[in-house]
């Protein structure tokens, strides 16, 4: 269902095969190479006007800054304003926006509704939020205030009930963002430069080709462009619309971008689940073929041919297949909310009612049928009447084709388990090393919140001092984001050492001087940045001065480097200190002396059986909303954050050990298989083995070592393959811990110790048998 419902995303629209988004692919002075989602905003109309083959630009923008705007119902009689705070999805479009996703119109007209300024379609989820218990006809004409921008409510759409990318529930026209208010934030006439919230798509005319349009927008940009500024070459490209949703360069705050190597995982892992279902069926149905052996004979006496008894049976694992897919159909809604972590927000359990779906469950079962099913048909439908009938339990089941046939599949079933089990214990130590490992600053037991960005540094002040006054507060500082943080925030610094200018791509913090002391980032040589309202000092850290070209940190100390144009000395250098995630090697980051908008606030350590840090935090948040009483109050502990950093390998992780836990759980039962089959067919020689003197110990050891030795087997050939697969995995880290050979051990180990358990109780019952009963007939 998940993998369905990820790969039909923006399937639905009319011209999907001939739309594209607009990428940037950028390279730095320093040679640092990056994509982009975002184009200048001027593109667009320039595409339309100067490019043949592009039959529609699509430009799309939404509100500068975190895309969240204020809106307020607008009250015809002159009454009080609802108002409707941080708003989300809201964009700036033309009417070809609404073509490209064949919207359902309810009311307002499609041709017209998005032509003039200050005109918004709504769709009706949020035209039912703005205006409860009217009919979409009665809200057109209404009147919403964006801020402080009023606009007429010309058209209502119905929602999209299909998965996209297309997030928007109001369309604000165009030419709205061309006012005076909106232009210079929008930069709708600056080629130089482009932000988050500017996207582009194009939609091309039949026998355009996509490369040849991409070259011609390149040539498009470079006559436009004025100046080369801060990257050393941008190149347009573009993304299929089919592509869009697994490509991590075009994604933004408002979109889901999903790995595929994820989605062919979760393929991987349901066909290995399949499989040894198979085999389970195949084994379990042969090594209890000897009971079935009486009910072949007579058939065949009274008229029955092999081929209607193979028909017979495989109706019969058809039967169980499709008992079996009923019952997992049932489950689905109980299966959603266990695996909550995994199932994408627009996944139900509805989803499964799609024809499409139906076909290939009828399908599956075909399939699984014919490979569960076949080679236990053929087995059971070859008995000879004359020797069932005369003895069912004379017939011989160990010939040597079925033997390594059983065996074969036994050592593939083990195989899946010990790589499920070496993976998992692997993945689990790296996650147990990124989530504990020195970042090379302090993250435990501090917590950040943000305010009003347009607050003047005397109230941040205030603020400063009046939470350090709290009890249960250890330190306050004021800056920016913490010193991990997903994503980045670059600067641009240049340096010219005499001979060239050097710019190297470096993360940017900014805070007071207590940042430094909250953190606990020591310095190696030099002084912390006095704080300031403008930049005048910045500290560097190890990394950035080496991408400088010195060799020691104190001879960065007094050298001058450009930012933002201005010359601003170095006059500390501080310890490297992890930015990111793992994933990525330290990078140059310049810490400047300048106050923000974010508080980072360090707790005293909270005793055990107390509640100290909720009311800490209480009072900050009493002080918050005495100060900013619209505002909402959020707050993150830097460690929970840090730790978010690693989501998809968590869930990554919980995934393989339930994965594991089920291929496990399949193998022995397909080991109790194979163990029935060779003590049933074993019974006789047992028997014989006890007249003669044999003791239990014994006969345990005879039937037990065959078995032994395919677990053996399975794990040699195992290891290696798990060994790579972990190999490519850590790979993606820049920072990982080493392949243990202990977690190879532990798995063999521990897969031997739970299959002999499980063959001692089998094979002791057979050593314990009464000869008398196995020999009685010979």
């Amino acid at each position: 269902m998940i993998v369905y419902y990820e790969f039909s995303y923006d399937q639905f629209e009319p011209k999907k095969d001939n739309t594209y988004r607009i990428v940037i692919k950028t390279k730095s002075n320093g040679g640092f190479e990056g994509y982009s989602g975002a184009v200048p905003s001027p593109l667009g109309n320039a595409i339309r006007d100067e490019i043949p083959g592009v039959e529609q630009a699509i430009s799309i923008f939404s509100f500068p800054g975190n895309g969240q705007i204020d809106v307020s119902v607008v009250d015809p009689k002159g009454r009080k304003d609802i108002l409707f705070k941080k708003q989300e999805n809201v964009y700036f479009v033309d009417r070809n926006y609404t073509h490209l996703l064949d919207y359902q119109w309810l009311a307002g007209d499609p041709t017209s509704a998005l032509e003039q300024p200050f005109r918004v379609v709504l769709t009706r989820s949020m035209a039912t939020m703005y205006f409860p218990h009217q009919k979409s006809a009665e809200i057109i004409g209404r009147k919403l205030r964006y801020d402080d921008m009023d606009v007429t409510v010309t058209g209502i759409i119905q929602d999209l009930d299909k998965p996209t990318d297309f997030q928007g529930k109001a369309f604000l026209s165009i030419q709205t963002a061309n006012t005076a208010s909106l232009k210079e934030e929008l930069m709708m006439d600056n080629w130089n430069d482009w932000m988050a919230y500017s996207k582009l798509f194009v939609t091309l005319a039949a026998n355009a080709n996509p490369e040849q349009v991409g070259k011609e927008i390149n040539r498009l940009y470079s006559k436009h462009r004025k100046n080369e500024g801060y990257f050393s070459s941008i190149e347009f490209f573009l993304v299929p619309l089919a592509d869009m949703h697994f490509d991590f360069r075009t994604q933004s705050v408002d979109s889901r971008i999903v790995n595929k190597s994820t989605l062919y995982g979760l393929i991987a892992i349901a066909t290995f689940l399949l499989l040894l279902g198979c085999i389970n069926y195949i084994n379990l149905t042969t090594a209890q073929a000897s009971k079935r052996a009486k009910e072949v004979g007579i058939r065949k006496t009274i008229g029955s041919s092999q081929k209607q008894l193979i028909l017979q049976f495989l109706g019969e694992t058809f039967f169980l297949t499709f008992l079996s897919i009923l019952l997992s159909i049932i489950l689905i809604p109980m299966l959603l909310q266990l695996f909550s972590a995994f199932i994408p927000e627009g996944l139900h359990s509805s989803f499964l009612f799609q024809p499409r779906l139906g076909l290939y469950l009828l399908v599956l079962s075909l399939l699984l049928t014919t490979a569960a099913g076949l080679y236990p048909a053929f087995v059971l439908s070859r008995y000879k009447p004359t020797q069932v009938i005369k003895n069912e339990t004379s017939i011989t089941f160990g010939q040597s084709r079925q033997a390594i046939v059983r065996k074969t599949l036994t050592v593939f079933q083990f195989i899946i388990a010990q790589f499920f089990i070496i993976s998992t214990l692997m993945i689990s130590k790296q996650l147990y090393f990124v989530l504990h490992a020195d970042m090379g600053f302090q993250k435990e037991a501090i917590f950040t919140f943000d305010i009003p960005r347009d607050s003047v540094q005397t109230l941040r002040a205030q603020l400063v001092q009046r939470i350090q006054a709290i009890p249960g507060i250890a330190l306050v500082s004021n800056g920016f984001a913490s010193p991990a943080m997903s994503g980045g925030a670059f600067a641009d610094l240049s340096y010219h050492n005499g001979k060239e200018e050097i710019k190297p791509q470096a993360q940017i913090r900014w805070g007071d001087q207590n940042y430094f002391k909250l953190y606990e980032i020591p310095l190696i040589t030099g002084r912390i940045a006095t704080t300031s309202d403008s930049v005048t000092e910045l500290v560097a850290n190890e990394r950035f001065c080496e991408e400088l070209g010195f060799k020691h940190a104190r001879e960065a100390i007094g050298q001058f480097i450009t930012y933002n144009g201005k010359m601003i000395p170095i006059v500390g250098v501080m310890k490297n200190f992890h930015a990111q995630n793992l994933h990525a090697e330290i990078s140059p980051i310049v810490f400047v002396n300048q106050p923000g908008s974010t508080f980072h606030i360090k707790l005293l350590p909270q005793p055990a059986g107390t509640n100290l840090w909720q009311k800490t935090i209480a009072q900050i948040e009493t002080i918050f909303r005495d100060n900013f009483p619209e505002e909402d109050f959020a707050y993150h502990f830097v460690d929970d954050s840090i730790a978010k950093f690693y989501a998809e390998e968590q869930r990554t992780a919980l995934l393989l050990r339930w994965a594991t836990g089920l291929t496990m759980f399949i193998s022995f039962l397909g080991l109790l298989g194979l163990v029935l089959y060779t003590t049933n067919s074993r019974i006789r020689e047992v028997g014989i083995r006890k007249v003669l003197g044999a003791s239990v110990s014994q006969i345990i050891h005879l039937l037990s070592k065959d078995f032994v030795r395919l677990i053996i087997l399975a794990f040699l050939i195992a290891s290696p393959i798990a060994w790579w697969a972990v190999h490519v995995w850590l790979d993606n880290f820049a920072y990982k811990t080493s392949i243990s050979w202990w977690i190879f051990a532990l798995s063999g180990i521990g897969m031997l110790i739970l299959a002999a358990t499980l063959l001692s109780v089998q094979t002791f019952k057979a050593a314990r048998a009464n000869p008398v009963d196995s020999l009685r007939d010979e």
